[in-house]
């Protein structure tokens, strides 16, 4: 069982800076594959960015491509999102998530169903 926390977001004008942190409780933090996600209200909850068990390898949603940079850090048990130039349309809950499941030759996935652990979100709001 994995337990994550969110924490970081907030209210801010389009063009500035936010940073998420996700942090799990977990001895085994460098096993999972970590992503965030987002659901913007009537909207599915959509891929943002995925990072490596190493933290070797990224992906991103072509939205946030060169905006967006997602990190970890295996000694501490967190992850981060560093979201600048920030838009209105990047106004949602961001989720943190955690895949646990060893895939032969997978080093990262955008899949929302691959991703077996949760936390409870933290909400972004862009005025423009």
């Amino acid at each position: 069982q994995v337990q994550l926390v969110e924490s970081g977001g907030g209210l801010v004008q389009a063009g500035d800076s936010l940073r998420l942190s996700c942090a799990a409780s977990t001895r085994t933090f460098s096993t999972y594959i970590m992503g965030w996600f987002r659901q913007a209200p009537g909207k599915a909850r959509e891929f943002v960015a995925a990072v490596s068990r190493r933290g070797d390898s990224t992906d991103y949603a072509d939205g946030v491509k060169g905006r967006f940079t997602i990190s970890r850090d295996n000694a501490k048990n967190t992850v981060w999102l560093q979201m600048n130039s920030l838009k209105a349309e990047d106004t949602a809950v961001y989720y943190c998530a955690a895949d646990s499941t060893i895939r032969a030759g997978v080093m990262i996935t955008t899949i929302r169903y691959d991703y077996d652990y949760w936390g409870r979100g933290t909400q972004v709001t862009v005025s423009s």
